[in-house]
Parts: C-alpha cells; structure tokens; sequence
C-alpha cells in the first residue's frame, strides 16, 4: 500500500531542503533536532528511499529529496493561500443555472457576458429534469422551452424570456422549396424543434409532401443536413448560432415556434432580474454577439 504523506512530512522535508540542516530546520518548526531525526528517518523507512544525505556539515537531497522537497513546496503553498481563497469564494456572487443540451452553448455564452462579475455553476438536463432541479433548491434558475407547454409546480414562477420562430435552414448547394402548395414534396426535411411540438411539426411536413426526419439536436440537425445539403427545420435562434457565409435562412414553410422561459423560485435572484433584458437578447440571437441572419442568405 503506498504510504499517505501528511502535512507535517511535507513541512519538514521541505525545511530540511531550504535550509540544508536538520537542526535548522527544527527550530524553524519549534522542535528539537533529535525529534526532527528521528521524524525523517521514519519517513525515510515509510517511502523505502533515502530523502538526505546527513553528515556534520548538513543535510543534502537525494534526488528523491528534491522532487519531494519541490513538490512539498507547491503543495504547501496552495495551502496557506486556501483560507483566503474559501472566503473569496464565500463573498463572490454564484450561481447554479441549467439548461437542456441543445441551447447549452447558447445560454452560458450569454451568461458569461451578461454576468461577469458572476460564477455560473451550469447544469445539463432535460427540461421536467430542470423544473424539478429548480423546484428542490438544486438550481438557482434554468432555462427551458417547455415552461408554457406543461404545469408548473407550485413555488416555481416561469418569466418569459421570448419567443423564437422557426425557419427553414438550406446550407450551401441545397435547392430552395419549390413554388406551390407542397413546396417540399418528396424531399428530406430534417427538424429539431427542442420542445413539445415536434410530432405536430413532423405532420405538417408530412402534409406539405416531405420526408421528415427528426434530428437528435439542433446542431446535429444542421451537421447533416450541411452534409446532405439538405433543407432543415429549427428556431431562428439556433439557425443563426450555427449558421455559416453561403447559408440561407428562409421562413418556414409551417407554423411554430419555441418559447424561453426563465425559471426561478421565488424572489428571482436579483442579479438576474437586473440581466434579464441582456441575456434574453444574446439568447434570442438579437444581442450584441449574433450573427446577422442575412449573412447567412
């Protein structure tokens, strides 16, 4: 069994490295240097290698004395610095904010910027998983699509962030829909909706004479169907977060949309009542740090 160092072997290996003495080092540390001996010569047997090389002129490292010596020195270092670090983390402001995989890159980016001063401890789940996380205390907030399309529990307030529509994403070389009432028809059509309503989506393309395919997230849905050149169905926001120069975004050929919603117990975390504006605008794709939608087409 590898034997477990404590600190006070660390402390006193290195000692006996800086100073090059036992007896110095001993008295640095308020004990006498027959008690420091003895203390090395145990650790010595414990690790089955000789730390120093002892005489009467001093104490000198092997090499196993020096990489534990420095490695000591590191680890002693951290801490002494790890009481001031605990209450700077004690004073900072947190928190622990989830949301579902898909909008993940989406959502902390915006925190980041919304938030500075801010340590956000993200999660990832689906969204019951988030109302309930949010409902036990386990989140501060989370950020979800489902807020308006099932019940709430009690204790759980929703704030609507916005709503983002869905559009018809056509990477580069894919054909635009045809003129016509099936402007689709007999085409793959690939679509991620990151809510409930991905079945009533998946009919109205069926009724418009595509081939619907459901995507098993918004960014693997645009991965294939670049890779396909094939037509896409999401939320602008997303279209816009991963869209490229030669694609083009045009409205989609069914109704739908997918609504944001902040949720909190209540009162809301003042700094995020304060950031709400901010974070709903990078989040919707209407802040500072989106792409323009008519790049992309």
């Amino acid at each position: 069994m590898t034997p477990r160092l404590s600190v006070e072997d660390l402390t006193l290996t290195e000692a006996v490295a800086r100073h090059g003495s036992v007896g110095a080092a001993a008295k640095e540390l308020l004990t006498t240097q027959p008690s420091a001996s003895r203390r090395l010569s145990a650790l010595e047997r414990r690790l089955g290698t000789r730390l120093f090389e002892r005489d009467t002129t001093g104490a000198r490292p092997t090499p196993a004395g020096r990489e534990l010596a420095r490695r000591a020195a590191r680890l002693l270092a951290e801490l002494d610095a790890l009481p001031d670090q605990v209450l700077a983390a004690t004073d900072a402001p947190s928190l622990a904010v989830g949301t579902i995989q898909a909008l993940s890159p989406i959502v902390f980016t915006a925190l980041d910027a919304e938030l500075p001063g801010v340590t956000v401890h993200p999660g990832i789940d689906h969204g019951p998983a988030l109302v309930q996380q949010v409902h036990d205390g386990l989140l501060d907030a989370a950020v979800i699509t489902i807020a308006d399309q099932t019940n709430l529990p009690r204790g759980v307030q929703g704030t609507l962030l916005g709503v983002s529509p869905l559009v018809l994403f056509l990477p580069e070389g894919a054909a635009p829909p045809r003129a016509g009432k099936r402007p689709l028809a007999g085409r793959t059509v690939l679509y991620s909706t990151i809510d409930l309503s991905g079945e009533a989506v998946r009919a109205r393309l069926s009724a418009l004479g595509a081939a619907p395919r459901p995507g098993p997230t918004i960014e693997a849905a645009l991965r294939i169907a670049r890779h396909r050149r094939t037509p896409a169905l999401v939320p602008l926001l997303a279209a816009r977060w991963w869209a490229r120069a030669g694609d083009r975004l045009l409205p989609s050929p069914v109704p739908g949309q997918v609504t944001l919603s902040l949720l909190t117990r209540p009162p809301r975390p003042a700094v995020l009542t304060e950031s709400l504006p901010g974070i709903a605008e990078r989040v919707l794709g209407d802040g500072p740090d989106a792409p323009d939608a008519a790049e992309a087409g």
